[in-house]
């Protein structure tokens, strides 16, 4: 059985503006391997989100090859990627993007229902607990702060256990000490459950505690290590 998560292939990206094609990424090659922990660097402008989204099957490659967890994305309909994310993948994102109208238990809860899993509040329940929220499980998200909402997306992109996780910007709209113990459990979840972290950050601290980072200059990848 292959150890690549992820393998990307000759990738392209551009997009026609006033009858003129933009590059956005430029023949990116990475191989990342399961359970490994990337950060995705570079300035603003530089096609770190761009990349990660490609990574995701959340859009679509100009051109060149992605494969997740042995699936090639790029010959897949939206659909059949749709598939492969639930099955595969969960995301933390900068906004938390939690639905408002439902407590940090149903927001957990709701990947699990996706998937048709029993026991699926207990499950939710459990993660929360396990990011320190014990005491805001019936919280809405309008009535937590922005650390423990970001716990609550936290909680929700592990419950499933998935083989990937992405992260983009996770820390960049907490201060420092709640970002420290975000991170901090982004990585012992990332360790317990071997899940291969990808992660989109302008902090250098942060992508120092990765194994590998690929840094992007203007679409193009000038360093992974």
């Amino acid at each position: 059985m292959s150890n690549t998560a992820l393998s990307i292939q000759a990738l392209h990206k551009s997009v026609e503006l006033n009858q003129q094609t933009i590059k956005i990424l430029t023949d990116i090659n990475v191989h990342i391997g399961k359970g490994d922990s990337v950060a995705i660097v570079g300035s603003s402008g530089s096609g770190k989100s761009t990349l990660l989204g490609l990574m995701a099957g959340l859009d679509n490659a100009s051109n060149g090859t992605i494969s997740l967890m042995g699936n090639n994305l790029t010959e897949m309909s939206e659909d059949q990627r749709a598939k492969v994310r639930a099955e595969h993948v969960g995301f933390v994102f900068q906004s938390f993007q939690l639905l408002p109208n439902l407590s940090a238990t149903e927001n957990v809860m709701l990947p699990l229902e996706v998937l048709n899993q029993k026991n699926a509040q207990h499950s939710a329940t459990s993660m929360l607990e396990r990011v320190g929220l014990s005491h805001r499980l019936t919280h809405y998200p309008s009535q937590l702060s922005g650390g423990e909402q970001q716990r609550v997306a936290l909680a929700r992109a592990f419950v499933t256990q998935p083989d990937i996780l992405f992260a983009d910007e996770p820390t960049g709209n907490l201060d420092t000490k709640t970002g420290n113990h975000i991170a901090d459990l982004l990585f012992e979840l990332n360790s317990e459950v071997n899940t291969t972290l990808i992660l989109v950050t302008h902090d250098e601290h942060l992508a120092k505690r990765c194994h590998h980072t690929i840094r992007l200059e203007a679409g193009a990848l000038v360093n992974a290590s």
